[in-house]
Order: C-alpha cells, then structure tokens, then sequence
C-alpha cells in the first residue's frame, strides 16, 4: 500500500502554497509598523539586503534539504548529521507552539470579518468603537474559544485534502485573490485625506521622528536586528515549513529560481501590505484629531483597533471593505496555517511509514488538529491577557518585558524568539562546517541550467559567515524584545556563546555518509 504523502500537482501550486506559507499576519502588520518605526526606506535597505543575502540562503538551504532527503523536518536532519539531527525537533515544536496564537488570530478574523458583513447587511445597527469591540471580544472567552475552533476546522478540511487536493488547490485560489484584495484595499486607502503622511512615515527616511511619530530614531543594531526579524519570520524559515514543502517537490525543478521568487513575491506583499495599512491609519488618526504619537500603528490594535475605526469611518460602504480585508487577512492566516500542521502531519506520514504502516493521513490530521486545539484554548480564553490566567514566570504581578501577561507572548517567545532563529543558526553551522556547503550545493543546482560556480561560491561564503553571525544577531535581537533593553548585553553574550560553541561542535568529527 502507499503512504499517503502525495505530492505537487505542478511547480506553480508548489510556488503559490511556499509564497502563501510566507505570506501571514506577521506581512499585514508587522511590516508596516517596523518599517516605518526603524527608519522608513532606511529599514527596507536593510531588510532587503538580509533578504538576500541571509533570507535566500536559508531558503534555498531549506527547499534542498527537504527535497534531498523526501523526508520530513526530523527526519531530513537525521539523514544528513550527526551533530545536528536533533534541530529537526526544534522545527517541529515551533510550528506546534506557533499554531498556539495563530489559531486564534485566525479566529478573530472570521470574527471581524462576520462583524463587518452584519454591519452591511444591517445599516442602522448601533456601530460601536474598534476598541469597545476589541474589548468585548477578547472578554468573551467562549466567543473566542468558538471562532478558534472554526479556523482549525477549515485548516483541517485542508490538510486533510493532502498536498495537491487540499493545501495547492486552497492557495491556487487564495493567493490571487489575496492580491486582488489587496490592490482593491490600497486603492481605497491611498484616497484618504492624508494618507500621503503614512506612507512618508514608510518610506522617508527619518520622518517619524520628524513627524513626531516616535521620539528618537532606532540604533543601527536595533534596526538591523528588527529588519532580520522580521525577514526571518515572514519568510516561514526555520520553522520546518520549507524542508516539508520540499520533500515534496519533483528533482526537476529549479530551486534557485523558486527560491528567488518565494523571497521576491514576499517582499512585494509585505510592501503592498503596508502601503495598504499604514496610510489608512494615519489618515484616520489625523481625521479625528489624534496626535501622531498617539496613533496605534503596531501589534494586533493596528488590525483590530485602528482599522475597524477606519471603515467605520467610511460610512456606508465601510462595512464592505471591512469585509474585504479581514476576508484579505483570513486567507493569508490560513494559508501559513496549514504550511504549519502540513509540518506536523508530514512527520506522523513519514513515521508510519518507516514502521511498516500506511499513514491515514485524515486520522493523522485530525490528532494533531485537537492536539493544537488543546493549547489554542488556552491563548483564546486568556483573551490576550484580559481573563488574568496564570502565566508562567509572571507571580506577583511581575512581568518580563515582552510578555504582556498573557500566553500568547509566553508561546511567541519560545517560538519565533529562541526556538525558530537558534535552528536557522545551526543549520547554518551544520551546512557550512559539517556537512559542507558541496553535498548541498548538489542538490540546489540539480536542474539549473550553465555554468553555477558563482552561485556556489556566493553560498558557500554566506552559509558560511554570514548566516551563522547574522542569524546571531537576530538571536540576540529576538531575546531582548521578550527579555527588555536592560538584559541586552546578556542577551547578546549568549548569543555570541552559542555561535562559537557549535561551531566549534561542527569542526570536530565527521558527517554522515552521503547516501
């Protein structure tokens, strides 16, 4: 019998569902927001130059890793190291904690979305405050806990449909009209009066100080460590996505060219997705009378917040384009979600099958929808710390600085803080120094026509070098926004320690046998 794996119907599905992989919430607001609080054109330099020479890199190593081995994240580790195959398991918990938060962000999409679509079917309904809204929601743990439960219900519906007749037929679908979307919604946001004032506060360099958006300009480090981030997170690295859609992925395909359209077709989103926002914030901000300092331009007030009060500010036709772009915001959180528990389902396939098993990948899909479940309902009825659950570390009324008493950041923080750019930083350190940058390279020009020897050269120096002490810095960057500036050269020591003491750990011995 066959294990139920599948695989891609054609190389487009398989760019589609990689871009909608990448393509999340963090694109929506948390672009936007760093771009325009680190410097405007300043940060997207930065951010671009990582992109390429970081983002695309890891990608490349990802996609090769995954196809080189057909397995899935654990077990492509453990067929090519000795020193490393335990990273594997570090991409496997992230997603799974991930899943935690972005389940219910998902949910309050379909919430606001439904809000919206009454307010148009019903016009003379009271209209109450993006905050008054937020506030209700976030303080009604059953209503959360339902709309939870509904995101996952349509995750798994998906996944449950495999590779090709689920997961690339939905992003088939939904990332075109995700662009539309988004064209449509920066249209009606470029018309407001003053929305030129959000996109200088995008892509002027130093207006938001000037503007008075915030008091002082960012540190070179702070914003290198911000923009890496960023990238880093958007681009669906190191969280066993990559090396799971490339197992799938047929020998033919050009992984360089697929790699540069996945990190491409991200930025340009990311980008659009701001233009989209930001303007429209400012613009309603400056409309009421509000001062700049004062606008709320990040974290989920910015979707949730600002932006309900900027349709409801539209008057009639505001509800639609509510509609519009939470429906918009669904589509991209459903297309990350399902990337993230095709992670979790490939490793139960993959398993069952090296038992001797056929892999029911609907029961699989099932187990690991309740096992999310389990941990989501619990970040949905914390209401974002309104109902006051406990949390760890945080008694007496003591909080760490990035977690805002609530177990969304507690599970943000050992994801995408630690867990996430620590496994980017030794695979790296495993490609570069373990394995070597060759037995990779194979795979990553398997299918790409001419000469590769500057290809090869470029990798190698930047798997080498510059990944390893760029991914350090991200590091760094990571635990100080959970941690606080006051534990920064902490922070950064231990990040540093970590660097030198695998690497030393990839010196010594020697790699696995290529197969």
């Amino acid at each position: 019998m066959e294990n139920e794996r599948g695989s891609w119907g054609s190389n487009i599905g398989f760019l589609l569902a990689a871009i909608g992989s990448a393509v999340g919430l963090g694109n929506i607001w948390g672009f936007p927001y760093k771009m325009g609080k680190s410097g405007g054109f300043t940060f997207l330099l930065v951010y671009l130059a990582l992109a390429v020479f970081v983002g695309f890199i890891i990608m490349m190593s990802e996609l090769a890793l995954g196809r080189k081995t057909g397995a899935s994240v654990v077990g492509a580790y453990h067929a090519v190291s000795r020193k490393f195959k335990w990273i594997g398991w570090l991409a496997m918990l992230a997603p799974f904690l991930i899943m935690s938060f972005y389940s219910v962000l998902g949910g309050y999409c379909i919430e606001y979305m439904s809000l919206n679509l009454s307010n148009l079917a019903f016009s003379g309904a009271e209209v109450k405050t993006g905050s008054d809204l937020f506030g209700a929601m976030l303080t009604n743990p059953f209503g959360c806990a339902m709309f939870t439960i509904l995101f996952l219900v349509v995750c798994l519906l998906i996944v449950k449909g495999g590779i090709s007749g689920g997961i690339e037929k939905f992003n088939n679908i939904g990332m075109p009209a995700l662009f539309i979307m988004l064209v449509i919604i920066i249209i009606r946001s470029l018309t407001l009066p003053g929305a030129t004032e959000g996109l200088k506060f995008m892509f002027v360099p130093g207006y938001a100080v000037k503007a008075g958006f915030i008091s002082e300009a960012p540190g070179l480090v702070t914003v290198l460590s911000t923009a890496g981030g960023q990238m880093f997170f958007s681009l669906s690295l190191a969280m066993g996505a990559m090396v799971t859609y490339g197992s799938y992925l047929d020998k033919k395909e050009n992984l360089v060219k697929n790699s540069a359209v996945i990190v491409v077709a991200d930025t340009l989103v990311a980008l659009m997705a701001g233009v989209a926002v930001i303007p429209a914030a400012v613009a309603n901000g400056i409309a009421q009378g509000i001062a700049l300092s004062d606008i709320k331009l990040g974290g989920p007030s910015l979707l949730f917040v600002t932006l309900q009060d900027v349709f409801q500010a539209m008057g009639r036709v505001g509800p639609l384009f509510g509609v519009i772009f939470y429906l918009l915001v669904l589509i991209a959180a459903i297309s990350s979600a399902i990337s993230l528990m095709e992670v979790l389902v490939t490793f139960f396939l993959d398993r069952a099958k090296v038992k001797g098993r056929t892999g029911s990948r609907s029961k699989i899909t099932l187990w690991v929808s309740v096992a999310i479940l389990a941990e989501a309902l619990l970040v949905a009825v914390d209401g974002l710390g309104s109902n006051g659950l406990w949390l760890p570390g945080q008694g007496g009324g003591a909080t760490i600085a990035g977690w805002n008493d609530c177990w969304l950041d507690f599970m943000d923080c050992w994801s995408e803080g630690i867990m996430m750019p620590l496994g980017a930083m030794l695979m790296a350190l495993m490609i570069g120094w373990e394995i070597k940058p060759k037995s990779t390279l194979e795979e990553i020009n398997h299918g790409v026509a001419g000469s590769t020897s500057g290809l090869d050269a470029f990798y190698s120096v930047c798997i080498k070098f510059v990944v390893p002490v760029a991914m350090a810095f991200i590091l760094a960057g990571q635990m100080i926004s959970f941690f606080g500036e006051a534990n920064s050269v902490v922070c950064y020591i231990i990040s540093i320690v970590i660097l030198f003491a695998f690497w030393v750990v990839a010196l010594l011995g020697h790699s696995k046998k290529e197969n």
